[in-house]
């Protein structure tokens, strides 16, 4: 009964990471990477950050007699909604900054296309192998902090769930652990399936990439208000 139990939290984690707002703030995070490893990367890195919150509030929970005031529970999920909508307004910031331009070339035989780019490029080609390292590294700190945030609105309803099915507080936690594998592994391959349509997008498809990218903004938008209104 007990193996079951852990293992339903491994599979209840997976199922976890695919919540709204979970799904907004990674797509948000994620959508100006390039590559499916590295944007499948920062999908473990708010998996680790989302799990270490819920270990660390679910476990002072269990182990004490502190519960989360219900007041505060609702102070985090309005955070995560202003934090949403923080996310969706920077993309929207960055794609309008971003510049992207209509030319017309014609060739030498008198044919004419248009062709778009973008002036976002054209710095970034000029900075050297060590900024790009703090770009990235940068970047995950972000995604971590994002996590962080996530786990800890989600901690309280969790540790109740815990106290009424489990016995043994140290089960409790280990509960806690296999649901944050799961969390790290449904975002990871979350983030992988989003990366497909973007990478393929990046480079020829211009519009399109802007387009997808912005729907991912105005969605985490809207998941952040609905959030701010019903927390």
């Amino acid at each position: 009964m007990l193996i079951s139990t852990l293992l339903l939290g491994l599979v209840m984690g997976m199922q976890h990471a695919f919540e709204a707002d979970h799904i907004a703030a990674v797509s948000a995070l994620v959508s100006r990477k390039r590559g499916i490893r590295a944007i499948s990367r920062h999908g473990a890195i708010w998996g680790l950050g989302h799990t270490v919150a819920l270990l660390a509030i679910c476990g002072i929970a269990l182990f004490s007699s502190w519960s989360m005031p219900p007041s505060f529970a609702a102070m985090l999920e309005r955070l995560v909604g202003l934090l949403l909508i923080a996310l969706g307004a920077r993309l929207v910031y960055r794609l309008w900054r971003d510049r992207v331009h209509i030319h017309v070339h014609a060739h030498e035989d008198g044919a004419k296309h248009l062709h778009s780019h973008s002036h976002r490029d054209e710095p970034a080609a000029a900075h050297d192998a060590k900024h790009h390292e703090h770009e990235h590294f940068e970047g995950g700190w972000k995604t971590l902090l994002v996590g962080l945030t996530h786990g800890a609105a989600g901690s309280a309803a969790l540790t109740v769930l815990l106290a009424a099915r489990m016995h043994s507080p140290f089960a409790a936690l280990f509960y806690v652990f296999l649901f944050g594998v799961g969390s790290i592994v449904g975002m990871s391959l979350l983030t992988a399936a989003i990366a497909l349509p973007l990478t393929a997008t990046a480079r020829r498809l211009t519009w399109t990439n802007r387009g997808l990218r912005l729907v991912i903004a105005l969605g985490s938008i809207a998941v952040g208000i609905r959030f701010l209104l019903h927390p």
